[in-house]
């Protein structure tokens, strides 16, 4: 009896320590998962480079690491999510990683400084069908052009900001109509130099995409007779820019000037306002917006003006021909702002071979 007795108490020990180790084990888990999710949201969080809009400034397959310090932490407007996953996942079927039911106002913690002009910006796509509460959008980065309240214009690409035109980034990118003389191009000439083909409209005739560092030493080749930029006239319509009106004969190269909406900036209300900031006071400032008998309606109220409730920001990709941007989809709200990135921690070239994909050369490399 005494021996069944020991015995039932070694195993009780037993039980105890395996579910006291199992318990650690939870809550180093429970611990790690808090903290994670702590600093990604107030600190710093990763993401991928996911299009070549950026290039030759960031790259298809850069890692950075993101600053919310910068411009101040943006609280979760949608807080119930499972951690790090991608706001919707495909398993067959498009799922979810979050529940809308409840949702907070848009709250951001004190930052370091406000978005500057020439600022890489991580922010959420403010355009297409705003299905998703704004913090679960597609993350994009571009370059902000235009802070609220300015007036920008391009004219014949080169971007102007209250009237001074803005210096391209160093390693911009933009498309060019090339001529050569028949012989044919190095293959390896084109890859060092980063240099894209986009297009061969003759036997000597080629579009193609070429950073600014590299447009001197193309020029120089012996087989170059000319080099001219790809520049939609002033004046030539295309529907598919912002804000996709009639009124504005406005495309990629040539466009504006538009003024950038500033909280507190109040404009009157008329078929050219509407066609800009219509879809500001609907979708962004949550507004319902009427024309009827002559007369503008907000929220069912006769209304002849508009003072907006948040700023706004312009944003372009340095690849000013393979970008798609501001002048597509039109302004980034600021509750739509994440942050800074502050450099590139690792670098992956998908179209290289295994031991040749890492491009070492841009991993722990600062942004511009």
């Amino acid at each position: 009896m005494k021996w069944n007795i020991l015995s039932r108490n070694k195993k009780k020990q037993t039980d105890t320590a395996k579910k006291s180790k199992t318990r650690e084990w939870l809550d180093a888990i429970v611990f790690a998962v808090i903290v994670s999710t702590l600093v990604r949201g107030l600190l710093f969080s990763a993401y991928a480079i996911p299009s070549s809009s950026m290039e030759g400034t960031q790259m298809t397959g850069d890692y950075l690491f993101v600053s919310k310090l910068n411009y101040g932490a943006r609280m979760p407007i949608t807080p119930i999510s499972i951690p790090f996953l991608e706001s919707h996942i495909n398993w067959g079927s498009d799922i979810k990683t979050y529940w809308d039911g409840i949702k907070l106002p848009y709250f951001r913690l004190p930052g370091l400084g406000t978005v500057k002009n020439g600022d890489i910006v991580v922010f959420n796509y403010p355009g297409g069908v705003l299905k998703d509460p704004v913090d679960m959008r597609v993350h994009y980065i571009k370059r902000c052009l235009g802070v609220p309240g300015d007036v920008l214009e391009i004219r014949d690409t080169r971007v102007i900001v209250n009237g001074k035109e803005m210096k391209n980034a160093p390693k911009a990118q933009t498309s060019y109509y090339v001529t050569t003389n028949g012989i044919a191009f190095n293959p390896k000439l084109l890859d060092d130099l980063d240099i894209e083909v986009r297009g061969q409209y003759s036997n000597e005739g080629f579009v193609m995409i070429i950073p600014a560092s590299s447009y001197a030493e193309l020029k120089n080749q012996s087989n170059i007779t000319s080099i001219k930029p790809v520049i939609e006239p002033r004046g030539l319509q295309d529907q598919s820019v912002y804000p996709q009106s009639d009124l504005f004969n406005w495309n990629q190269d040539n466009y504006g000037p538009i003024t950038v909406p500033r909280k507190g900036w109040t404009i009157a209300l008329n078929d050219s306002t509407i066609a800009l900031y219509g879809k500001v006071i609907q979708q962004f400032e949550n507004n319902k917006l009427e024309h009827a008998d002559g007369r503008y309606y907000i929220n069912n109220k006769i209304a002849s003006t508009y003072t907006f409730k948040m700023n706004y920001y312009w944003m372009m990709g340095d690849n000013r021909h393979n970008s798609e941007d501001s002048r597509y989809w039109g302004f980034v709200p600021e509750d739509h702002v994440v942050g800074k990135p502050m450099f590139t921690f690792m670098s992956i070239d998908s179209t290289k071979t295994i031991f040749n994909k890492v491009r070492w050369n841009r991993v722990l490399r600062g942004i511009q």
